[in-house]
């Protein structure tokens, strides 16, 4: 199940949401996903077949101590957040990328996470009138508070009609 777990949520729901609504210095908490042994292995076995990933047995003695899910997996359950709760449904256009994609700390079979989000800045486009350019400071958090992926999405959002 997931979930607003801050106070602060965004005046206008995810479907009536606009460029305006972002305001910079906001921070919005979403979540939880659970993360399982089986999910791991089977993202690993069809995207990143590497032993930390996909044997349980061999990663105990591996460097992470255990089964991690790969960074990529981890990616897209923020990912899965983001888009649940954070990003506009009526009027997201697109993202010209992602900076700064950090894993700090590995996601492991039983870990609950939580999404973070951050309002970097927000700029109406100058060429293009009808949108902004919104920088979103994304983390992804563990249980025990540990940020497990970091990065910083851009995201072009149409301005209110």
């Amino acid at each position: 199940m997931t979930m607003t777990l801050s106070e602060a949520d965004f005046a206008a729901p995810i479907d009536q949401r606009f460029f305006e609504d972002y305001e910079p210095g906001a921070v919005y908490e979403y979540g939880h996903l659970s993360v399982t042994e089986k999910e791991i292995l089977d993202f690993a076995a069809q995207f990143d077949p590497q032993p930390i990933h996909t044997q349980p047995e061999g990663a105990s003695t591996g460097p992470f101590g255990g089964l991690i899910a790969s960074g990529w997996h981890t990616t897209g359950l923020m990912m899965r957040l983001f888009a649940d709760h954070y990003l506009s449904r009526n009027a997201s256009l697109a993202s010209p990328g992602v900076d700064e994609l950090r894993w700090p700390a590995p996601v492991r079979p039983g870990d609950s996470l939580r999404l973070r989000a951050t309002v970097v800045s927000a700029r109406a486009s100058r060429s293009k009138p009808d949108r902004g350019l919104v920088h979103t400071r994304g983390e992804l958090l563990n249980q025990d508070d540990q940020v497990v992926l970091s990065l910083v999405a851009m995201n072009l959002v149409g301005r209110r009609p």
